[in-house]
């Protein structure tokens, strides 16, 4: 990281009247030229924010935009901002538009709407300013500024209103500052204006930007800048874009223990796992019989993860760090992630066990600086050993896994009495997740094929294929089978299916289907040879096979992939072939490395072709320098899929 002296760039909006500041801007667009080719260019994207001693902020946000075509024009035709108005306020300080033939618009920011921002599968309490700013044509600037006032995360809501904007963990200032951009940025610059005595760290994660700092009027000026930041190109399946993408991170936090004790504290203060009797009594009824600490705390997990629904959004008092009580959740019987691991942490109390809340990051990796980036909440159990063991009952509904496999390599900081550093979930070992397939199949003359095959799997596979058991109507269990056999030929018909007495019983062992059948025309048939795909590489069970969707046409990344979870994939197929008809071309392929292995074969044996693969991906998340094997391995498997030639 460089460092400077002084950052010499302030927001324009402080410095300059309308007219000097749109003569600066046109004179910047001269450096844009060599971005012509793009919709439109950031001349200026400034953030300068002033902390209180409560650890508050205030921000002033200004964005300078420069339009080049039409498709710039359209993107820009409104301005949005997202806030959370638990924790934050923002509003539009102003809007002008320098249009290309030399007139300025203000814009009546009095005219802007405060709307309930887009949800997606889930509804969040955010919100979003807005505000139309009209027809804009080539060569116009586009220049705004946003008066921002509070932080990310609430704790509890406070007796006044501006309450609501102090940090959870009062006094201590933090942010996450994305360096990337989808558009050319001429200049980006972060300035913090924090008292001088606290104390700040900061980290510039996947790149480098120019620094300083200085004192003035007894308070600590930081500033962060960078030039010319070229649009990030995102690559398929890449980690997520934090995880990629050059960011700042800043913190007055000293040190993650002091984080994590101040979490326990926080939820122990607030009694959020206090008994209630209720509860008490189920707990007593689930931990009954069982033998061994493992075994209860299995039971209870698996209880809670089954029993509280999800809900979007937080209910009560309490919110952001702070877990709900016992009762509340228990009576609800719904909640967030904090409300469904804060009842798992009670009934784990109320059994007899040390257990405690712990923060984590789903979808993205945790840095060293120990900000709140944070958006989920899970538990930690103390075993008999004296280890913390995590558990998420979030993640785990109907599925025998106390930790979901689809989060391993996945930070978290448990809230403990002693305190802790940041840990991480560990691997999980390929074969914790197999499916397998066993199919015997025979194809006559006409090109019919009729056999059965044998589904099983295990972890987050057996979650996956039995999903239509646990979650699903009784009524459509049928269908759904079927439906798998259509894929395969819109022919295929199903003569029976065997999925076992109670294939909800998820804790019972590992799901096991068994599938007969008739597909005509399967085959295209010739006057001396049929074409066939093997069964099961065609669009069977697809659902459960997420690497499939993995884009491999490139040969290199440059940042890191990530798939649903690691995993063993066994396929073993034989076909009966007419008499006198035999396989044109045997396949014998090995493919190793550290991040995923395959072996199979295709052969015939007198009257069968065998078909026999093993496909190892060993982790969730990978390197770059993972990708030759992964793809290797992968592009292998793949190929098993190819039409089989049978010649008489």
């Amino acid at each position: 990281m460089k460092h400077l002296l002084i950052c010499t760039l302030l927001l324009l909006s402080s410095c300059y009247s309308i007219a000097q500041q749109e003569q600066v801007l046109r004179q910047k667009t001269v450096q844009a030229e060599k971005y012509r080719t793009y919709p439109e260019v950031v001349l200026l994207d400034s953030t300068a924010v002033t902390v209180s001693e409560t650890g508050s902020g205030t921000f002033s946000v200004y964005k300078a935009i420069l339009v080049q075509n039409v498709a710039g024009a359209l993107s820009n035709r409104i301005i949005s901002y997202d806030y959370d108005p638990l924790t934050a306020f923002a509003e539009f300080r102003y809007v002008n538009i320098y249009k290309a033939n030399g007139n300025t618009v203000r814009l009546d920011v009095s005219q802007a709407k405060d709307y309930t921002a887009p949800a997606r599968a889930i509804y969040w309490g955010a919100r979003q300013i807005m505000i139309e700013v009209g027809q804009l044509k080539p060569g116009d600037i586009v220049e705004y500024e946003i008066s921002k006032k509070g932080f990310t995360y609430a704790l509890l809501s406070g007796n006044s209103d501006e309450d609501r904007f102090i940090p959870p963990m009062r006094g201590q200032f933090y942010d996450i500052v994305p360096f990337w951009c989808e558009q050319p940025t001429l200049r980006k610059v972060y300035q913090v204006s924090i008292p001088k005595e606290k104390e700040m760290q900061f980290q510039f994660y996947q790149g480098e930007c120019s620094s300083s700092m200085r004192f003035a009027d007894n308070r600590k000026l930081y500033c962060f800048s960078k030039t010319d930041i070229q649009p990030f190109r995102k690559e398929p399946n890449m980690v997520d874009l934090y995880d990629a993408a050059p960011k700042l991170m800043m913190s007055s936090t000293p040190c993650w223990q002091d984080k994590s004790l101040w979490f326990y504290k926080t939820n122990e203060d607030y009694g959020s796992f206090a008994t209630y009797a209720p509860a008490q009594k189920k707990v007593n009824e689930l931990i009954r019989g069982k033998k061994n600490e493992m075994e209860k705390i299995a039971v209870l997990t698996h209880w809670v993860a089954d029993n509280i629904r999800y809900a979007g959004i937080t209910m009560g008092k309490g919110e952001g760090f702070t877990l709900h009580n016992t009762q509340m959740n228990y009576t609800d019987r719904c909640g967030v992630c904090k409300d469904i691991a804060g009842t798992l942490i009670s009934f784990l109390r109320m059994a007899g066990f040390e257990a405690y809340p712990a923060m984590t990051m789903a979808g993205s990796r945790v840095e060293s600086i120990p900000a709140d980036h944070f958006n989920h909440c899970v538990a930690v159990v103390k075993l008999s050993n004296g280890t913390y063991m995590p558990l998420d009952p979030t993640w785990v509904p109907f599925c025998r896994e106390l930790w979901s496999s689809a989060e391993q390599q996945q930070n978290y900081l448990p809230g403990v009495p002693e305190g802790s550093d940041l840990c991480i979930t560990p691997v999980s070992a390929p074969e914790n997740h197999y499916v397998r397939i066993q199919a015997n199949n025979k194809i006559d003359l006409q090109g019919t094929l009729t056999g059965e095959f044998t589904i099983t799997a295990e972890g987050q596979s057996d979650r996956s294929i039995r999903r239509v058991f646990t979650t699903g109507w009784q009524s459509e269990w049928m269908n759904t089978m079927e439906n798998q056999l259509l894929s395969i030929s819109p022919k295929a018909r199903l003569i029976q299916v065997n999925w076992g007495k109670n294939p909800k019983d998820y804790q019972s062992g590992p799901i096991k289907i068994t599938f007969r059948y008739e597909i005509p025309d399967y085959a295209i048939v010739g006057q001396n040879e049929m074409l066939l795909k093997p069964l099961t590489m065609n669009n069977l069970y697809n659902q459960v096979r997420s690497y499939l969707s993995i884009n491999t046409s490139s040969d290199k990344r440059k940042y890191g992939f990530r798939d649903a979870c690691s995993r063993l994939v066994e396929l073993h197929e034989t076909i009966q072939l007419p008499k006198g008809y035999r396989l044109s071309t045997s396949k014998d392929e090995e493919k190793h490395s550290s991040a995923a292995t395959f072996e199979g074969y295709i052969r015939q044996q007198k009257n069968n072709v065998e078909i026999h693969q093993k496909l190892m991906l060993n982790k969730r998340i990978y390197e770059a320098n993972d990708w030759e094997g992964f793809r290797n391995a992968l592009l292998s498997h793949k190929s098993f899929g190819d039409y089989l030639i049978i010649k008489r």
